[in-house]
Protein backbone atom coordinates (compact mmCIF):
# COMPACT_ATOMS: atom_id res chain seq x y z
CA UNK A 1 0.00 0.00 0.00
CA UNK A 2 1.22 3.53 -0.71
CA UNK A 3 2.02 5.82 2.19
CA UNK A 4 -1.09 7.97 2.49
CA UNK A 5 -0.80 11.55 1.44
CA UNK A 6 -3.43 13.34 3.46
CA UNK A 7 -3.28 16.63 1.63
CA UNK A 8 -5.85 19.33 2.20
CA UNK A 9 -8.94 19.32 0.02
CA UNK A 10 -8.28 21.02 -3.27
CA UNK A 11 -11.74 22.47 -3.45
CA UNK A 12 -13.60 24.47 -0.83
CA UNK A 13 -16.37 22.29 0.64
CA UNK A 14 -19.93 23.38 0.24
CA UNK A 15 -21.83 24.24 3.37
CA UNK A 16 -23.51 21.11 4.63
CA UNK A 17 -25.22 20.69 7.97
CA UNK A 18 -23.01 18.39 10.00
CA UNK A 19 -26.07 16.79 11.57
CA UNK A 20 -27.57 15.98 8.16
CA UNK A 21 -28.29 12.25 7.84
CA UNK A 22 -28.86 10.00 4.86
CA UNK A 23 -28.35 6.39 3.78
CA UNK A 24 -26.79 7.39 0.42
CA UNK A 25 -23.61 9.47 0.34
CA UNK A 26 -21.36 10.59 -2.52
CA UNK A 27 -17.62 11.09 -2.14
CA UNK A 28 -14.42 11.71 -4.09
CA UNK A 29 -10.99 10.05 -4.10
CA UNK A 30 -7.82 11.10 -5.92
CA UNK A 31 -5.51 8.62 -7.64
CA UNK A 32 -2.39 10.24 -6.19
CA UNK A 33 -3.50 9.78 -2.58
CA UNK A 34 -5.96 6.86 -2.57
CA UNK A 35 -4.61 3.52 -1.32
CA UNK A 36 -3.61 1.18 -4.14
CA UNK A 37 -5.89 -1.46 -2.66
CA UNK A 38 -8.89 0.91 -2.44
CA UNK A 39 -11.20 -1.87 -3.64
CA UNK A 40 -10.08 -4.15 -0.80
CA UNK A 41 -10.55 -1.26 1.64
CA UNK A 42 -14.10 -0.68 0.43
CA UNK A 43 -14.93 -4.37 0.60
CA UNK A 44 -13.65 -4.48 4.17
CA UNK A 45 -15.91 -1.55 5.06
CA UNK A 46 -18.70 -3.86 3.85
CA UNK A 47 -21.08 -1.13 2.67
CA UNK A 48 -22.47 -1.45 -0.88
CA UNK A 49 -20.56 0.97 -3.12
CA UNK A 50 -20.18 2.13 -6.70
CA UNK A 51 -17.25 4.00 -8.25
CA UNK A 52 -16.89 5.92 -11.49
CA UNK A 53 -14.09 5.17 -13.95
CA UNK A 54 -10.91 7.14 -13.25
CA UNK A 55 -11.64 10.65 -14.50
CA UNK A 56 -8.20 11.41 -15.90
CA UNK A 57 -9.14 13.60 -18.86
CA UNK A 58 -11.35 16.23 -17.20
CA UNK A 59 -10.42 19.81 -18.09
CA UNK A 60 -10.56 22.67 -15.61
CA UNK A 61 -12.79 25.23 -17.32
CA UNK A 62 -11.00 28.11 -15.60
CA UNK A 63 -7.38 27.18 -16.30
CA UNK A 64 -7.64 24.77 -19.24
CA UNK A 65 -5.44 22.29 -17.36
CA UNK A 66 -6.20 18.60 -16.94
CA UNK A 67 -7.61 17.95 -13.48
CA UNK A 68 -6.00 15.46 -11.14
CA UNK A 69 -7.22 11.91 -11.80
CA UNK A 70 -10.09 11.09 -9.50
CA UNK A 71 -13.06 8.81 -8.96
CA UNK A 72 -16.57 9.76 -7.91
CA UNK A 73 -18.15 7.24 -5.61
CA UNK A 74 -21.24 6.53 -3.54
CA UNK A 75 -21.91 4.44 -0.46
CA UNK A 76 -25.35 2.90 0.17
CA UNK A 77 -25.80 2.25 3.89
CA UNK A 78 -28.65 0.20 5.35
CA UNK A 79 -29.32 2.91 7.92
CA UNK A 80 -29.03 6.69 8.19
CA UNK A 81 -25.52 8.06 8.66
CA UNK A 82 -24.45 11.58 9.55
CA UNK A 83 -22.26 13.84 7.46
CA UNK A 84 -19.42 13.58 9.97
CA UNK A 85 -19.62 9.77 10.16
CA UNK A 86 -19.22 9.40 6.39
CA UNK A 87 -16.71 12.22 6.10
CA UNK A 88 -14.45 10.63 8.70
CA UNK A 89 -14.81 7.22 7.04
CA UNK A 90 -13.72 8.53 3.63
CA UNK A 91 -10.81 10.60 4.90
CA UNK A 92 -9.52 7.92 7.31
CA UNK A 93 -9.92 4.84 5.10
CA UNK A 94 -9.56 6.17 1.55
CA UNK A 95 -7.62 9.40 2.21
CA UNK A 96 -10.19 11.31 0.21
CA UNK A 97 -11.48 14.88 0.68
CA UNK A 98 -13.52 15.24 3.85
CA UNK A 99 -16.42 16.83 1.97
CA UNK A 100 -19.22 14.37 1.16
CA UNK A 101 -22.70 14.95 -0.24
CA UNK A 102 -26.09 13.31 -0.02
CA UNK A 103 -27.01 11.41 -3.20
CA UNK A 104 -30.13 13.14 -4.48
CA UNK A 105 -30.48 11.32 -7.82
CA UNK A 106 -28.92 7.91 -8.64
CA UNK A 107 -29.65 8.49 -12.35
CA UNK A 108 -27.91 11.85 -12.23
CA UNK A 109 -24.97 10.20 -10.48
CA UNK A 110 -24.74 7.59 -13.25
CA UNK A 111 -24.67 10.32 -15.90
CA UNK A 112 -21.96 12.17 -14.00
CA UNK A 113 -19.90 8.99 -13.70
CA UNK A 114 -19.67 8.57 -17.49
CA UNK A 115 -20.52 12.08 -18.79
CA UNK A 116 -23.06 10.37 -21.03
CA UNK A 117 -25.30 13.45 -21.02
CA UNK A 118 -22.45 15.95 -21.44
CA UNK A 119 -21.11 15.74 -25.01
CA UNK A 120 -18.78 18.67 -24.36
CA UNK A 121 -16.93 16.57 -21.77
CA UNK A 122 -14.81 13.45 -22.20
CA UNK A 123 -17.06 10.39 -22.08
CA UNK A 124 -15.86 7.53 -19.91
CA UNK A 125 -16.43 3.82 -20.50
CA UNK A 126 -19.33 2.26 -18.64
CA UNK A 127 -17.26 -0.95 -18.46
CA UNK A 128 -14.85 0.81 -16.07
CA UNK A 129 -17.49 1.44 -13.40
CA UNK A 130 -16.58 -0.52 -10.26
CA UNK A 131 -18.82 -1.78 -7.48
CA UNK A 132 -18.92 -4.28 -4.66
CA UNK A 133 -20.00 -5.28 -1.15
CA UNK A 134 -23.40 -6.36 -2.43
CA UNK A 135 -24.14 -3.47 -4.80
CA UNK A 136 -26.13 -4.84 -7.77
CA UNK A 137 -24.41 -3.08 -10.67
CA UNK A 138 -26.30 -4.96 -13.39
CA UNK A 139 -29.69 -3.93 -12.04
CA UNK A 140 -28.46 -0.38 -11.50
CA UNK A 141 -27.31 -0.06 -15.12
CA UNK A 142 -30.59 -1.43 -16.46
CA UNK A 143 -32.56 1.01 -14.31
CA UNK A 144 -30.43 4.01 -15.34
CA UNK A 145 -30.22 3.25 -19.08
CA UNK A 146 -33.36 1.25 -19.97
CA UNK A 147 -33.58 2.48 -23.57
CA UNK A 148 -30.27 0.86 -24.50
CA UNK A 149 -31.29 -2.53 -23.12
CA UNK A 150 -34.76 -2.27 -24.64
CA UNK A 151 -33.20 -1.76 -28.07
CA UNK A 152 -30.82 -4.68 -27.46
CA UNK A 153 -33.68 -7.07 -26.72
CA UNK A 154 -35.56 -6.02 -29.85
CA UNK A 155 -32.39 -6.49 -31.91
CA UNK A 156 -31.94 -9.98 -30.47
CA UNK A 157 -35.53 -10.92 -31.35
CA UNK A 158 -35.04 -9.76 -34.94
CA UNK A 159 -31.60 -11.31 -35.41
CA UNK A 160 -32.59 -14.68 -33.91
CA UNK A 161 -36.03 -14.55 -35.52
CA UNK A 162 -37.73 -15.40 -32.23
CA UNK A 163 -41.50 -15.70 -32.16
CA UNK A 164 -41.96 -17.38 -28.79
CA UNK A 165 -41.45 -15.75 -25.40
CA UNK A 166 -39.81 -18.93 -24.12
CA UNK A 167 -37.09 -18.68 -26.77
CA UNK A 168 -36.28 -15.15 -25.73
CA UNK A 169 -36.13 -15.98 -22.03
CA UNK A 170 -33.83 -18.97 -22.57
CA UNK A 171 -31.52 -16.89 -24.76
CA UNK A 172 -31.27 -14.08 -22.21
CA UNK A 173 -30.77 -16.53 -19.34
CA UNK A 174 -27.82 -18.15 -21.11
CA UNK A 175 -26.24 -15.03 -22.61
CA UNK A 176 -27.01 -11.80 -20.77
CA UNK A 177 -28.55 -11.40 -17.33
CA UNK A 178 -29.14 -7.69 -18.02
CA UNK A 179 -31.41 -8.53 -20.94
CA UNK A 180 -33.24 -11.04 -18.76
CA UNK A 181 -33.92 -8.30 -16.20
CA UNK A 182 -35.32 -6.08 -18.92
CA UNK A 183 -37.54 -8.91 -20.23
CA UNK A 184 -38.89 -9.60 -16.75
CA UNK A 185 -39.68 -5.90 -16.27
CA UNK A 186 -41.30 -5.59 -19.71
CA UNK A 187 -42.98 -9.00 -19.97
CA UNK A 188 -46.26 -7.67 -21.40
CA UNK A 189 -44.53 -5.57 -24.06
CA UNK A 190 -42.27 -8.38 -25.30
CA UNK A 191 -45.07 -10.95 -25.19
CA UNK A 192 -47.21 -8.75 -27.42
CA UNK A 193 -44.27 -7.95 -29.69
CA UNK A 194 -43.47 -11.65 -30.19
CA UNK A 195 -47.15 -12.43 -30.76
CA UNK A 196 -47.29 -9.70 -33.39
CA UNK A 197 -44.27 -11.16 -35.18
CA UNK A 198 -45.72 -14.67 -35.02
CA UNK A 199 -49.03 -13.72 -36.64
CA UNK A 200 -47.88 -10.97 -38.97
CA UNK A 201 -49.39 -11.90 -42.40
CA UNK A 202 -46.61 -10.17 -44.30
CA UNK A 203 -43.94 -12.09 -42.39
CA UNK A 204 -45.71 -15.42 -42.97
CA UNK A 205 -45.95 -14.68 -46.69
CA UNK A 206 -42.28 -13.78 -46.90
CA UNK A 207 -41.26 -17.01 -45.20
CA UNK A 208 -43.44 -19.13 -47.47
CA UNK A 209 -41.75 -17.72 -50.59
CA UNK A 210 -38.25 -18.51 -49.32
Amino acid sequence: MKIPNKSKDTEAPKKVKKEQRSSKWAFLIYKESAPEDYIDVLNQIAVPYILSPWHDKDIDSKTGDVKKAHKHGALFFDSLKSYSQVSNLISDKLYGPSHVEVVMSPSGMYSYFTHAENPEKTEYNIEDIESGAGFDLDQFLVEQDPDTFLKEVIDVIEEKNFTEFEELVYYARDNDINLLRMIVNKTFFFSKYLESRRYNPKRSKDESTN
